[in-house]
């Protein structure tokens, strides 16, 4: 049984002093192909490291609305950046973590929107999919993606268990993809929302070193606890662990042209 964790940071600093031993259990778990995602343009350049060294990982380059610099044109020439990196590397499977955040960030609404439209066009540009983060801005983002045509689609990654957003999601063509959150005890409309999306759309991710899925909620999160999150959809959609390994194994391999 093999999985694939499309989304992860494993260049994230918790990770310094043991990285390597995370891997190899990484490998030992059964996750086969991961994606460790960029989110800025360290991360990105550090995503593309990891991605390099391993063959079983692949990674994304964009700029998150948390990680928008507040100087317009040092945005630009970081997104120049970006361009760069994704164009010239294989790797490079998708431009994201891109999107919307208003928890984090309400005063540069406008800045976020700009570094999102623009990194849709970019992603059009070198025909490659999209990997969106939004957070408390639904409205907003699916305005956005209604109106500027995403070529290659993508994936709502952690996708907020919004069912307004899954609907408009997937009726714009987008994957969903779930992460520990539909495992914690206060998510009471997981099992409903899980069930929402068609087989040919569901993605598994852990988002380590964040969001850890019960029962390590709270601990640093690894992409060997995918098992857990693969569990959760199973038992939601009456179906064994294997089939769910099986499908969205299928489907990340698709919409990342792997």
């Amino acid at each position: 049984m093999d999985f694939f964790d499309n989304h992860a940071h494993l260049d994230d600093e918790k990770y310094n002093e043991d990285r390597e031993s995370v891997i190899i259990k990484i490998k030992e778990s059964g996750v086969s192909k991961m994606i460790s995602a960029g989110y800025s343009l360290q991360g990105s350049i550090d995503g593309l490291e990891l991605a390099n060294k391993y063959d079983f990982i692949y990674t994304t380059s964009g700029i998150s609305p948390n990680d928008i610099p507040q100087d317009e044109e040092e945005l630009w020439i970081m997104l120049g950046k970006i361009r760069n990196i994704a164009k010239e590397n294989k790797k490079v499977v998708a431009i994201g973590e891109i999107g919307l955040d208003y928890y984090w960030n309400k005063e540069n609404k406008d800045l976020q929107k700009k570094a999102f439209i623009h990194q849709i066009k970019m992603a059009n540009e070198l025909d490659l999919p999209i990997v969106i983060h939004t957070r408390e801005a639904v409205a907003d983002t699916i305005e956005i993606l209604k109106n500027n045509n995403v070529n290659n689609k993508g994936v709502f990654h952690c996708c907020p268990l919004n069912r307004e957003l899954i609907k408009e999601a997937l009726k714009l063509g987008f994957y969903i993809s779930f992460a520990g959150p539909i495992t914690f005890k206060n998510s009471k409309n997981a099992e409903e929302i899980v069930k929402m999306v068609p087989e040919e759309r569901i993605l598994l991710e852990t988002d380590s070193p964040y969001l850890s899925p019960e029962p390590f909620r709270g601990k640093r999160n690894e992409p060997s606890n995918i098992k857990y999150i693969a569990q959760k959809i199973a038992g939601f959609r009456g179906i064994s662990v294997e089939k769910v390994a099986d499908i969205t194994y299928r489907n990340a391999e698709r919409i990342y042209k792997i």
